[in-house]
Protein backbone atom coordinates (compact mmCIF):
# COMPACT_ATOMS: atom_id res chain seq x y z
CA UNK A 1 0.00 0.00 0.00
CA UNK A 2 1.13 3.17 -1.04
CA UNK A 3 2.44 5.75 2.02
CA UNK A 4 0.88 9.14 2.66
CA UNK A 5 3.57 11.49 0.12
CA UNK A 6 4.38 8.42 -2.02
CA UNK A 7 0.99 10.06 -4.82
CA UNK A 8 2.91 11.92 -7.13
CA UNK A 9 -0.15 13.47 -8.08
CA UNK A 10 -0.62 14.53 -4.45
CA UNK A 11 -1.07 18.56 -3.80
CA UNK A 12 -1.94 18.38 -0.08
CA UNK A 13 -0.94 21.89 1.75
CA UNK A 14 -0.52 23.27 -1.85
CA UNK A 15 -2.07 26.97 -1.95
CA UNK A 16 -3.14 27.36 -5.76
CA UNK A 17 -4.15 30.73 -7.07
CA UNK A 18 -6.12 30.52 -10.94
CA UNK A 19 -7.27 32.98 -12.41
CA UNK A 20 -10.48 33.12 -14.77
CA UNK A 21 -11.42 30.06 -12.30
CA UNK A 22 -15.09 30.86 -12.33
CA UNK A 23 -15.83 28.84 -15.61
CA UNK A 24 -14.67 26.60 -18.14
CA UNK A 25 -10.67 25.43 -18.04
CA UNK A 26 -10.13 27.62 -14.96
CA UNK A 27 -13.20 26.10 -13.06
CA UNK A 28 -12.37 22.57 -13.98
CA UNK A 29 -8.76 23.15 -12.87
CA UNK A 30 -9.92 24.44 -9.36
CA UNK A 31 -11.89 21.53 -8.91
CA UNK A 32 -9.23 18.76 -9.77
CA UNK A 33 -6.62 20.27 -8.12
CA UNK A 34 -8.96 20.71 -4.93
CA UNK A 35 -9.52 17.21 -5.30
CA UNK A 36 -6.23 16.49 -5.11
CA UNK A 37 -5.58 18.77 -1.88
CA UNK A 38 -4.36 21.82 -2.87
CA UNK A 39 -6.16 25.05 -1.03
CA UNK A 40 -7.61 26.92 -4.14
CA UNK A 41 -8.15 30.67 -4.28
CA UNK A 42 -11.11 30.82 -6.71
CA UNK A 43 -10.74 34.28 -8.69
CA UNK A 44 -12.41 36.05 -11.55
CA UNK A 45 -14.33 39.53 -12.45
CA UNK A 46 -17.59 38.29 -10.62
CA UNK A 47 -17.29 37.81 -6.68
CA UNK A 48 -21.02 35.59 -7.01
CA UNK A 49 -19.86 33.40 -10.24
CA UNK A 50 -16.42 32.20 -7.91
CA UNK A 51 -18.32 31.81 -4.52
CA UNK A 52 -20.40 29.32 -6.81
CA UNK A 53 -17.23 26.79 -7.65
CA UNK A 54 -15.60 27.73 -4.12
CA UNK A 55 -18.70 26.49 -2.31
CA UNK A 56 -18.59 23.45 -4.69
CA UNK A 57 -15.56 23.07 -3.54
CA UNK A 58 -15.71 22.78 0.14
CA UNK A 59 -19.53 20.92 -0.31
CA UNK A 60 -16.69 18.36 -1.60
CA UNK A 61 -14.33 18.46 1.05
CA UNK A 62 -11.91 20.54 -0.43
CA UNK A 63 -10.72 24.43 1.21
CA UNK A 64 -11.08 27.26 -0.81
CA UNK A 65 -11.54 31.23 -0.74
CA UNK A 66 -12.65 33.97 -3.17
CA UNK A 67 -10.76 36.99 -4.26
CA UNK A 68 -12.11 38.73 -7.17
CA UNK A 69 -9.88 40.20 -9.47
CA UNK A 70 -9.68 42.27 -13.15
CA UNK A 71 -6.42 41.00 -14.50
CA UNK A 72 -5.84 43.48 -16.34
CA UNK A 73 -5.63 45.86 -13.27
CA UNK A 74 -2.24 45.34 -11.42
CA UNK A 75 -3.75 47.01 -8.15
CA UNK A 76 -6.12 44.23 -8.66
CA UNK A 77 -3.46 41.66 -8.94
CA UNK A 78 -1.20 42.70 -6.38
CA UNK A 79 -4.49 43.04 -4.06
CA UNK A 80 -4.76 38.68 -5.00
CA UNK A 81 -1.61 38.32 -4.29
CA UNK A 82 -1.77 39.73 -0.87
CA UNK A 83 -5.14 38.44 0.14
CA UNK A 84 -3.57 35.31 -0.52
CA UNK A 85 -0.59 35.25 1.25
CA UNK A 86 -2.84 36.91 4.35
CA UNK A 87 -4.74 34.24 4.45
CA UNK A 88 -2.65 31.19 3.97
CA UNK A 89 0.67 32.48 3.94
CA UNK A 90 2.29 31.63 0.53
CA UNK A 91 1.33 30.76 -2.84
CA UNK A 92 2.63 27.42 -4.39
CA UNK A 93 1.09 27.09 -7.81
CA UNK A 94 -0.39 29.88 -10.09
CA UNK A 95 -2.54 29.13 -13.03
CA UNK A 96 -2.96 31.87 -15.50
CA UNK A 97 -5.99 31.02 -16.84
CA UNK A 98 -8.05 34.25 -17.28
CA UNK A 99 -7.76 35.09 -21.08
CA UNK A 100 -9.92 37.42 -24.03
CA UNK A 101 -10.74 37.48 -27.82
CA UNK A 102 -12.99 40.75 -28.54
CA UNK A 103 -12.32 40.54 -31.98
CA UNK A 104 -13.00 38.01 -34.48
CA UNK A 105 -11.46 38.13 -38.19
CA UNK A 106 -8.93 39.09 -40.60
CA UNK A 107 -6.22 41.21 -38.75
CA UNK A 108 -5.91 44.06 -41.17
CA UNK A 109 -9.14 44.75 -39.52
CA UNK A 110 -8.91 44.75 -35.61
CA UNK A 111 -9.60 48.03 -33.83
CA UNK A 112 -5.99 49.25 -32.32
CA UNK A 113 -8.20 49.51 -29.08
CA UNK A 114 -8.87 45.68 -29.60
CA UNK A 115 -5.83 44.56 -29.86
CA UNK A 116 -4.22 46.56 -27.28
CA UNK A 117 -6.85 44.88 -24.89
CA UNK A 118 -5.84 41.33 -26.14
CA UNK A 119 -2.12 42.31 -25.85
CA UNK A 120 -2.77 43.89 -22.21
CA UNK A 121 -4.90 40.99 -20.82
CA UNK A 122 -3.30 37.91 -22.52
CA UNK A 123 0.35 39.00 -21.99
CA UNK A 124 1.03 41.92 -19.67
CA UNK A 125 -1.17 40.72 -16.79
CA UNK A 126 0.61 37.15 -17.06
CA UNK A 127 3.84 39.57 -16.63
CA UNK A 128 2.85 41.02 -14.12
CA UNK A 129 1.28 38.08 -11.65
CA UNK A 130 4.04 35.74 -12.16
CA UNK A 131 6.20 38.48 -10.78
CA UNK A 132 4.59 39.54 -8.15
CA UNK A 133 4.29 35.63 -6.95
CA UNK A 134 7.66 34.27 -7.88
CA UNK A 135 10.18 36.28 -5.05
CA UNK A 136 8.51 34.55 -2.53
CA UNK A 137 8.15 31.12 -3.99
CA UNK A 138 11.81 31.06 -5.02
CA UNK A 139 12.48 32.40 -0.99
CA UNK A 140 11.28 28.75 -0.42
CA UNK A 141 12.74 27.47 -3.35
CA UNK A 142 9.02 25.64 -4.64
CA UNK A 143 6.84 26.82 -7.27
CA UNK A 144 4.88 26.28 -10.48
CA UNK A 145 3.57 28.06 -12.65
CA UNK A 146 0.79 27.31 -15.58
CA UNK A 147 0.10 29.53 -18.35
CA UNK A 148 -2.94 28.80 -20.17
CA UNK A 149 -2.20 29.53 -23.96
CA UNK A 150 -3.61 27.83 -26.70
CA UNK A 151 -2.48 26.10 -30.76
CA UNK A 152 -3.62 29.27 -31.73
CA UNK A 153 -0.53 30.57 -30.93
CA UNK A 154 1.57 27.30 -32.53
CA UNK A 155 -0.50 28.14 -35.92
CA UNK A 156 -1.31 31.04 -38.60
CA UNK A 157 -5.07 31.79 -38.27
CA UNK A 158 -6.88 34.69 -40.23
CA UNK A 159 -9.82 34.64 -37.50
CA UNK A 160 -8.04 34.81 -34.28
CA UNK A 161 -4.32 36.50 -35.67
CA UNK A 162 -4.12 39.05 -32.63
CA UNK A 163 -4.87 36.47 -29.96
CA UNK A 164 -2.83 33.76 -31.40
CA UNK A 165 0.19 36.15 -31.26
CA UNK A 166 -0.86 36.64 -27.48
CA UNK A 167 -0.67 32.93 -26.52
CA UNK A 168 2.90 32.38 -28.69
CA UNK A 169 3.45 35.24 -26.49
CA UNK A 170 2.90 33.42 -23.40
CA UNK A 171 4.68 30.69 -24.93
CA UNK A 172 7.92 32.59 -24.56
CA UNK A 173 6.79 34.11 -21.35
CA UNK A 174 6.57 30.24 -20.00
CA UNK A 175 10.30 29.44 -21.70
CA UNK A 176 11.77 33.26 -20.24
CA UNK A 177 10.04 32.73 -16.42
CA UNK A 178 11.79 28.91 -16.60
CA UNK A 179 15.24 30.20 -16.98
CA UNK A 180 15.16 33.26 -14.64
CA UNK A 181 13.67 31.07 -12.26
CA UNK A 182 14.40 27.60 -12.45
CA UNK A 183 17.93 28.07 -10.35
CA UNK A 184 15.18 28.90 -7.20
CA UNK A 185 13.31 25.58 -7.81
CA UNK A 186 10.46 27.17 -9.80
CA UNK A 187 8.89 25.65 -12.76
CA UNK A 188 6.65 27.29 -15.39
CA UNK A 189 5.39 25.59 -18.10
CA UNK A 190 2.19 26.38 -20.73
CA UNK A 191 -0.91 24.29 -21.44
CA UNK A 192 -1.94 24.79 -25.40
CA UNK A 193 -5.72 23.39 -25.78
CA UNK A 194 -7.16 22.77 -29.05
CA UNK A 195 -11.00 23.52 -28.94
CA UNK A 196 -13.08 22.69 -26.01
CA UNK A 197 -16.32 23.24 -24.99
CA UNK A 198 -16.38 26.37 -23.06
CA UNK A 199 -18.28 29.60 -23.20
CA UNK A 200 -14.96 31.43 -24.50
CA UNK A 201 -15.63 28.89 -27.90
CA UNK A 202 -19.22 28.72 -27.85
CA UNK A 203 -19.22 30.36 -31.27
CA UNK A 204 -17.00 27.61 -32.17
CA UNK A 205 -18.97 24.16 -31.10
CA UNK A 206 -22.30 25.30 -30.19
CA UNK A 207 -23.28 25.21 -33.89
CA UNK A 208 -22.71 21.24 -34.63
CA UNK A 209 -21.90 22.16 -38.62
CA UNK A 210 -18.78 24.57 -37.40
CA UNK A 211 -18.19 22.33 -34.43
CA UNK A 212 -17.38 18.74 -37.41
CA UNK A 213 -15.29 21.82 -39.39
CA UNK A 214 -13.49 22.92 -36.66
CA UNK A 215 -12.69 19.56 -35.31
CA UNK A 216 -12.11 18.13 -39.09
CA UNK A 217 -8.55 17.90 -38.61
CA UNK A 218 -8.48 16.34 -34.93
CA UNK A 219 -7.11 13.08 -34.73
CA UNK A 220 -9.91 12.20 -32.52
CA UNK A 221 -12.47 14.13 -34.69
CA UNK A 222 -14.51 15.77 -31.55
CA UNK A 223 -14.72 18.86 -28.76
CA UNK A 224 -12.58 18.75 -26.15
CA UNK A 225 -13.73 19.19 -22.59
CA UNK A 226 -12.99 21.52 -19.57
CA UNK A 227 -11.61 18.29 -17.67
CA UNK A 228 -9.46 17.44 -19.99
CA UNK A 229 -7.25 20.05 -19.53
CA UNK A 230 -7.30 20.17 -15.78
CA UNK A 231 -5.43 16.70 -15.51
CA UNK A 232 -2.70 18.26 -17.64
CA UNK A 233 -2.17 21.39 -14.91
CA UNK A 234 -2.34 18.81 -11.79
CA UNK A 235 0.26 17.14 -13.14
CA UNK A 236 2.22 20.19 -13.67
CA UNK A 237 2.05 21.39 -10.65
CA UNK A 238 2.40 17.93 -8.44
CA UNK A 239 6.03 16.42 -8.04
CA UNK A 240 4.92 14.26 -11.20
CA UNK A 241 6.14 17.46 -13.52
CA UNK A 242 8.75 18.31 -11.50
CA UNK A 243 11.35 17.79 -13.76
CA UNK A 244 9.38 19.52 -16.44
CA UNK A 245 9.87 23.25 -17.05
CA UNK A 246 9.68 25.77 -19.89
CA UNK A 247 7.59 23.62 -22.20
CA UNK A 248 4.25 23.83 -23.95
CA UNK A 249 1.87 20.56 -23.82
CA UNK A 250 -0.01 20.53 -26.63
CA UNK A 251 -3.72 19.14 -25.90
CA UNK A 252 -6.23 19.50 -28.30
CA UNK A 253 -6.82 15.65 -30.19
CA UNK A 254 -4.55 15.42 -32.65
CA UNK A 255 -5.57 18.22 -34.20
CA UNK A 256 -1.74 19.83 -35.28
CA UNK A 257 -0.05 16.16 -35.91
CA UNK A 258 -3.34 15.82 -38.40
CA UNK A 259 -3.31 19.13 -39.48
CA UNK A 260 -2.41 18.36 -43.10
CA UNK A 261 -5.89 16.38 -43.49
CA UNK A 262 -8.22 18.82 -42.16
Amino acid sequence: MAKTGDNLFDLSGKVAVITGSSRGIGRSIALRMAQHGAKVVVSSRKADACEKVAQEIREKGGEAIVVPCNVSDKAQLQALVDATIRHWGRIDILVCNAAVNPFFGPMKDIPDDAFDKIMAVNIKSNHWLCNMVAPDMAARRDGAIIIISSVGGLIGTNLIGAYAISKAADMQLARNLAVEWGPHNIRANCIAPGLIRTDFARALWENPDIAKKATHGYALKRVGEPDEIAGAAVFLASRAGSFMTGQTMVIDGGGLVNFQSA
